[in-house]
């Protein structure tokens, strides 16, 4: 049978440049997603626990206007101050909104929780911001692994730090024909990664030696007994289809199909689990909602992987950090 659907680089998309900022001692940082021609965007919040900026630009019932930029972050709540920075160097290169008075930058942002990991008072600021939106405008640097909003990643925590494992930030594309879809996770979830139904990374046993599953933990302890510290995955989708905001939050719920399919549990109430979708590109070209939702759920599989496979570190290094 003919192979409708072929992988591509993300850093290949067009309309789209990432740059990234991190304190690489205290373990925190700042993804910024870039868009030349502002795009339009939407987002579902599908756990229990986001922090989260400006979602409401998104909501189809609203009064929507185009993205500038994403960012994502580590420093939960903290670290939404980063957005002053980026908002601040887009105003300074002319990019936003005009109100007829003022540019306003249309910035949307959501984070993860990355306090249990390195230095919990060190959060993403507007100085690093700032720095993130500045590197994407200059270059486009879609990094996977242990680099901006995923330096502080992790995973497979009903047990807590000590017998979690690190994650990241990762990335992967495809195409079908003309159609592009990129996808972009920090995976920083309670839950157990799965890759082709087997488990790549998540809650270990005492002795770090084995695995231990996070779904029977959680229902043999009804969550009560269970660490409650933060987790959350964020995820974007891109493509090149023509779509209104309506749609596109479409695709984005369609495209979670693919974080259900990976993380085991996932959308939990200690999870602020948030899927964007955004379109983007030069050349748009005409699609519908069910092929890019379906193709866009397959590629952030791959993206899932590709964040736990580009964030090994020693077992040293993950455990001078918790």
């Amino acid at each position: 049978m003919e192979k409708l659907v072929t992988d591509m680089a993300f850093k290949d998309l067009s309309g789209i440049c990432v740059g990234n900022a991190q304190d690489d001692s205290t373990k925190t940082g700042v993804t910024v997603f870039y868009f030349p021609q502002p795009a339009w965007a939407s987002a579902v919040v599908l756990g229990g626990g986001p922090a989260s900026r400006e979602l409401p630009l998104l909501d189809p019932q609203r009064n929507a206007l185009p993205l500038n930029a994403l960012v994502f972050a580590g420093g939960s709540a903290y670290g939404l101050a980063a957005s002053d920075g980026v908002m601040t160097c887009l105003e300074q290169h002319g990019q936003g909104f005009d109100t007829g008075f003022s540019l306003v930058p249309i910035v949307c942002q959501s984070d993860i929780y990355d306090l249990s990991y390195g230095d919990a008072h060190v959060r993403p600021d507007r100085e690093m911001g700032y720095l993130a939106c500045s590197r994407a405008m200059e270059a486009n640097s879609p990094i996977s692994g242990n680099v901006g909003a995923g330096i502080a990643a992790t995973v497979g925590k009903p047990g807590g730090m000590a017998q979690a494992q690190k994650s990241g930030i990762g990335y992967a594309a495809s195409k079908m024909g003309s159609l592009e879809v990129g996808v972009a996770v920090v995976v920083n979830a309670l839950g157990d990664i799965y890759e082709d139904g087997k488990k790549i990374a998540g809650m270990t046993t005492p002795n770090r030696q084995g695995f231990i599953s996070a779904e029977q933990t959680l229902l043999r302890n009804h969550y009560s007994n269970l660490w409650k510290g933060g987790n959350t995955t964020i995820a974007a989708v891109f493509t090149n289809a023509r779509f209104g905001v309506a749609d596109l939050k479409k695709v984005a719920n369609m495209a979670s199909a693919g974080l259900a399919r990976c993380i085991r549990p996932v959308f939990t109430m200690a999870d602020g689990d948030s899927v964007y979708a955004v379109s983007v590109g030069e050349r748009m070209v005409e699609s519908d909602v069910n092929t890019v939702g379906v193709l866009a759920a397959l590629v952030m599989e791959k993206a899932i992987a590709n964040a736990i496979h580009s964030s090994r570190i020693s077992e040293e290094e993950y455990l001078a950090n918790i």
